[in-house]
């Protein structure tokens, strides 16, 4: 992979930060907008946490759970958390600035992850991949559902992190709301 590349897949996470300050800085939260955003960023909350419960980092190639629908299920669920926010933030500005910053990022951190798990799994990951899309789901799974959630995956992989940041997300918008009234 190219050195350029790798040095924006690397400052992905600091270059987040100035573009989510300036999400929340443009938001006009509304009440209706703010809770229809709320139930999409649930909904993205409750995909990344279900991948987590069946994700075996660097030790399984994960195809299971939601796995068997999209290899990317992480992803997707953090898309539709952004897609929540860019609703509750009532804001075209926010929505470009998160949609650039998807745009930009993720097709990067996709292909790269992509060529890990081919090099860590050879052909059970190229099988794989021939069945199962990248990013947008299958309607129906690719590989019967065997494996069930596991609450000690979920933890290990810490992503009741992401229920923390929408909670903290949700409240400042709440306060950004009610302030600008």
């Amino acid at each position: 992979m190219r050195a350029v590349t790798n040095f924006w897949i690397r400052w992905r996470v600091r270059v987040g930060y100035p573009v989510g300050i300036a999400a929340f800085w443009f938001a006009r939260p509304r009440t209706a907008w703010l809770i229809c955003g709320v139930g999409i960023a649930l909904m993205g909350l409750l995909l990344r946490g279900y991948a987590a419960g069946h994700l075996r980092k660097h030790k399984q190639l994960a195809i299971s759970g939601p796995y068997a629908f999209t290899r990317n299920p992480l992803y997707l669920g953090s898309t539709l958390l952004a897609a929540g926010f860019s609703v509750a933030s009532h804001s075209w500005i926010s929505t470009a600035l998160l949609a650039t910053y998807l745009g930009v990022f993720y097709p990067m951190v996709i292909r790269r992850e992509q060529m890990e798990l081919a090099t860590l799994y050879g052909n059970a990951f190229t099988e794989y991949a021939s069945r199962v899309p990248a990013f947008w789901p299958r309607i129906s799974p690719a590989i019967p559902l065997t494996e069930r959630f596991s609450s000690a995956l979920y933890r290990k992989n810490r992503e009741y992190e992401a229920a923390l940041g929408l909670a903290v997300a949700v409240a400042i918008l709440w306060g950004l709301m009610l302030w600008r009234q």
